[in-house]
């Protein structure tokens, strides 16, 4: 067997506005010490006279049970973690609830070491029997319609590993192939308490589901909510608040045996508008606020009085898009997804182009952004190893409306005299731009899209809805003629097989063109294009090839195919910045990370 590297230092990642990792500490002694009646003893605890840190969140939670989530929310970063971590300024994987894990020579085999003496914020053991039933009880179970699946989805068949326990402390993965991304999706997935949610899984509703799939949703008693993470749920006010507590029973330290965190309490504001969130900031209500380009200069101004510093990530991570929906299925009553008049449009290559050459990315950068962004042409994070440059020959689309017409003409569309585009058989072309309500700078660019495309001929209609309502309609519904909107998989900057779930066929967020899903209805006459199909080749191409060179090809093809048959068009990235209160000490702002990756070592001192 092959020893990992691991490090012992834990990590995190944290912004307000995305997901992103969060588990961190210096791993040493003075852990759980069990009486001889096996209840855990508390650390030592030191408090930091009830310190508290008060962030800001745009939505409220849709359910406390991780497995349901249908997107990745902050919330779960805090209170749960699974084996391995990702270092906040580094990007290693690091340990976690897993001490140390080692591959077999062929590396279809994985074999985790749990740390002794692991609990529960109830103060239960965690072992492997957890570690089990979260996998083959939850993310491995076909009864469970969690996205999480797709993370441990391995080959062009979609084959699964298996999971046994050895003992107490160890645990073994056998996959049916090597799986080079394997690690990633591990750091992804948090583990789950057997002891509560095991008969959840068992009995079923009227419906015959498990009663899972509604336990521990947003009524739930906080206290009900068992956590392994460095904070436990203590009240949830919907709409306006949640609030973590410290976890006495989390196992991190620091050298002199003081438990971990530092902080007592993080208070998380549910603030949909982004001005309100502004406004709250600098009135000292908020200790944390991502800045976006409109308010920097105001705030640069008051960094001294106001008393924060604000920081600079570089361009943010993930993208940027709009895109077309492109499913020419039915749903289980026969009825098309799209208008099949539109869908024709949406399909038609030519068309796409023409609208990529319509969109002037750089006045976006310049009259949205503040020029505080960066053109993006690719889905890949321009941090990354895998991205594929202009200038290493990446297709683009550079603002030309004139082009746009004349690719619109030589292929069947006609202008009337209003200038309004029609299609060959004489159908004005117009569909509708999805927004989320919730995001003013993306309903600022939809309607900067919404100008361009009227200067050549096309008309368009803004539906601003709310988070969860888009992505009912994204993912469930399909209802949705055009969206404006982002997607970001943190370590996908590291690890581009993360964004499988958005670009294979059978990825659970492929939502220009989702198939279907455990759990919903059956869609008829679903279609899948060459392209697609390349795409999914080159993502199995890519996890299966550990050369580095070589998985840097397969990606740099995958971005071609991406810039060449144009399925989202992908925008500007603004550059990340973030203010964050003076008062925080040991603050390690990283690119990576964020401003709270280290959120166990931050203490709060008043100033």
């Amino acid at each position: 067997m092959l020893e990992s590297k691991n490090k012992n230092q834990e990590i995190h990642q944290f912004t307000t506005l995305r997901v992103i990792r969060f588990l961190v500490g210096i791993i040493l002694s003075c852990l759980l010490i069990f009486t001889s009646g096996c209840r855990p003893k508390l650390l030592n605890s030191q408090s930091n006279n009830n310190s508290k840190l008060v962030l800001v969140n745009s939505l409220p939670p849709t359910t406390f049970n991780f497995a349901m989530i249908r997107s990745l929310d902050v919330l779960f970063d805090f209170i749960y973690e699974g084996l391995i971590s990702e270092n906040g300024l580094t990007g290693e994987l690091e340990p976690a609830l897993a001490e140390s894990w080692i591959f077999s020579e062929d590396n279809k085999r994985v074999i985790f070491t749990l740390r002794s003496e692991l609990n529960w914020s109830d103060g239960e053991p965690l072992t492997t029997d957890d570690v089990i039933f979260t996998y083959q009880n939850i993310y491995l179970n076909p009864k469970i319609p969690t996205i999480l699946r797709d993370f441990l989805k391995i080959g062009s068949r979609g084959t699964f590993p298996s999971v046994k326990k050895i003992d107490r402390q160890r645990v073994e993965f056998i996959l049916p192939e090597p799986f080079a991304p394997f690690l990633r999706y591990i750091e992804i997935l948090k583990i789950l308490p057997a002891h509560v949610l095991q008969d959840s899984i068992l009995s079923t509703d009227a419906d015959g589901k498990p009663i899972f799939l509604s336990t521990w949703n947003t009524n739930t008693e906080p206290q009900q909510i068992i956590s392994n993470g460095p904070f436990k749920l203590e009240n949830y006010i919907p709409s306006q608040r949640i609030v973590l507590q410290k976890n006495p029973f989390y196992w991190r330290s620091d050298s002199v045996g003081n438990s971990l965190p530092y902080i007592d309490r993080v208070i998380i504001q549910i603030i949909p508008s982004t001005d309100n969130q502004l406004l709250r900031f600098r009135s000292g209500e908020l200790d944390n606020i991502r800045v976006d380009p409109q308010a920097f200069q105001l705030l640069k101004r008051e960094e001294k009085r106001g008393k924060y510093k604000i920081y600079n990530a570089g361009p943010e991570l993930g993208y940027l898009f709009i895109g077309f929906n492109l499913n020419q299925a039915e749903n289980a009553e026969g009825k098309p997804l799209v208008d099949p008049i539109k869908s024709r449009w949406f399909n038609n290559l030519a068309f796409r182009q023409a609208v990529a050459y319509a969109i002037n990315r750089e006045d976006i950068k310049n009259n949205i952004y503040r020029g505080l962004g960066k053109i993006k042409h690719s889905p890949i994070a321009v941090q990354s190893p895998y991205y594929l440059s202009p200038e290493a020959g990446l297709k683009v689309y550079n603002y030309d409306p004139q082009k746009a017409k004349i690719i619109l003409l030589d292929n069947g569309f006609k202008y009337n005299d209003a200038n309004e585009l029609l299609d060959e058989d004489g159908n004005q072309v117009e569909f509708t731009i999805l927004v989320i309500s919730e995001q003013k700078i993306r309903i600022d660019i939809a309607v900067k899209v919404k100008e361009y495309l009227s200067k050549i001929g096309i008309k368009t209609n803004l539906q601003l809805l709310t988070a969860n309502t888009v992505l009912q309609k994204l993912l469930l519904s399909r209802d949705w003629e055009c969206y404006l909107g982002g997607f970001n998989i943190p370590g996908a900057e590291l690890e581009p097989n993360l964004l499988s779930i958005f670009w294979s066929s059978n990825g659970s967020f492929h939502q220009f063109n989702l198939g279907h899903q455990p759990g919903q209805p059956v869609l008829k006459n679903w279609q899948v294009s060459d392209w697609e199909k390349q795409i999914d080749r080159l993502f199995m191409a890519g996890y299966q090839t550990v050369d580095e060179n070589k998985r840097r090809e397969i990606y740099a093809e995958f971005q071609q195919i991406v810039a060449e048959q144009l399925p989202i068009f992908v925008l500007v990235n603004p550059l990340s910045f973030q203010a964050v209160r003076d008062r925080i000490n040991n603050l390690k702002f990283s690119a990576i990370g964020g401003a709270f990756w280290n959120i166990d070592e931050l203490k709060i001192q008043e100033k």
